[in-house]
């Protein structure tokens, strides 16, 4: 069987995946006849939680002799809840995930739940090492990791808990990553982290992100295309406006952490943004780039949360121009201040969920007609799916997994925009390479 990691939940999971692996079969678990499967868990909500249980059951179903090892952030914040489980045989740390010395130290079968525990206090933990990867299996975009952890403490979220204090990657060892991939095939490469925008504040200068996205693209000229994960709108600095509005390698789409729309809930939640404040970002930026396309998170049915309230969040989806909309019915995490707030019932939580996920869904039909007729560059997934440069997916039947075309919009469907490859503009750019011919 080898070493089969399954991961849940952000692209952080996805990027790290690639370095648990080589990091147990350094430590020779895919030597064991038994073989292994890893779980690399998500903490956000209770349900990413439950769904990880239920699959590591499934896998102890199917694989009645492999070795279960459960790590992520669920594994960090619960190990105890974890270890409990007859199925699996060890729980691994968010830090110790990525130390071939974990794996290789793995107790046996049969032991005390206490006894499957490897898991440090993530506070304690300083730094963030620049691991390099040369692909992200299976994936047609790269990931990098720049920053882990994250300094505040909205009173929703466990993920501070799982991941520790913001720690960064420094500015060299990023670029050298980016370098990296691209020289392996990438086209896309996307910049990813817990609080992307409070990358640098613990490296020497304190530099920000938009120094770091300036240097990527002027020191890695052949890059194609960057993009950034979600990031905090109130943090963006002056040098990443800048790049945004002027650079056109980088990806017109930024996923904002938003989360409500009422100037209360943000002050309950303990955001750091208003609700003008984020109109404003958002206006400001689409000033400069015009065809800017935003994605948001935003939690419905937060505890105290009024009707009158949750239409300010509703609101929010014309005032701000959003388009991929995540929404998260609210989902209490023992540990946090929000789950001793007064709760709403889960019946209007799950009733304001389904009717901000139609208010987003109105906005994204309007925004896939606004695209038809229009010329669009691909970037071409698997299983004839691509996503244009402002990440708005469509379906197209040609080109090799990775690889960028030209093409027009000639209708939509499902959801999805249909692209035609424009033959005539295509060009045969990062056809040839072994990353793309790997990924067909």
């Amino acid at each position: 069987m080898g070493v089969e990691i399954v991961s849940f939940g952000c692209r952080l999971n996805t990027y790290e995946a690639e370095i648990m692996k080589r990091e147990a079969v350094a430590a020779g678990l895919d030597a064991d006849p038994r073989g292994a499967i890893v779980f690399n868990t998500c903490a956000v909500t209770s349900e990413a939680v439950r769904q990880a249980r239920k699959q590591i059951r499934r896998a102890r179903r199917e694989n009645p002799e492999a070795r279960i090892v459960v790590t992520g952030c669920a594994a960090q914040t619960e190990p105890g809840r974890f270890a409990e489980m007859g199925e699996v045989d060890a729980v691994l740390g968010n830090d110790e995930k990525l130390t071939a010395s974990a794996y290789g130290a793995l107790p046996d079968f049969g032991v005390a739940a206490e006894e499957k525990v490897r898991v440090n206090d993530i506070m304690s933990v300083t730094e963030t090492a620049g691991h390099m990867v040369d692909a992200i299996e299976g994936r047609a975009r790269a990931i990098v990791q720049i920053q882990n952890g994250c300094d505040h403490r909205c009173t929703f979220c466990i993920i501070p808990f799982g991941r520790g204090n913001s720690r960064s990657v420094p500015m060299g060892a990023a670029v050298d990553q980016v370098k990296r991939l691209v020289a392996a095939g990438y086209n896309e490469v996307v910049l990813s982290g817990v609080d992307m925008t409070s990358w640098g504040a613990d490296l020497p200068g304190a530099p920000k992100l938009g120094q770091l996205v300036q240097a990527i693209l002027r020191h890695v000229p052949d890059l194609a295309r960057l993009r950034l994960s979600s990031i905090d709108s109130v943090e963006a600095d002056p040098a990443l406006i800048e790049a945004i509005g002027s650079e056109t390698r980088l990806m017109p789409h930024l996923h904002l952490s938003l989360q409500a729309g009422d100037d209360m809930i943000l002050k309950r939640m303990k955001r750091r943004h208003s609700r003008d404040d984020a109109i404003r970002f958002c206006t400001d930026i689409r000033a400069a780039r015009p065809d800017i396309v935003y994605g948001a998170d935003i939690i419905a049915g937060f505890p105290t949360e009024t009707d009158a309230m949750f239409e300010n969040s509703m609101k929010l989806v014309e005032d701000c121009g959003l388009t991929h909309l995540h929404v998260f019915p609210f989902s209490p995490r023992e540990g946090t201040p929000a789950a001793r707030m007064p709760q709403l019932p889960r019946d209007i939580v799950k009733d304001r969920a389904t009717a901000l996920r139609a208010r987003g869904e109105t906005a994204h039909r309007a925004h896939l007609a606004s695209l038809v007729g229009t010329r669009q560059s691909v970037l071409v997934e698997r299983n004839q799916r691509g996503r244009c440069a402002d990440f708005t997916l469509c379906e197209i039947e040609e080109g090799l997994p990775g690889s960028i075309l030209d093409a027009i919009i000639v209708g939509e469907r499902g959801g999805r925009l249909v692209a035609r490859p424009d033959i005539l503009r295509s060009g045969p750019a990062g056809t040839s390479s072994d990353h793309l011919r790997e990924l067909t």
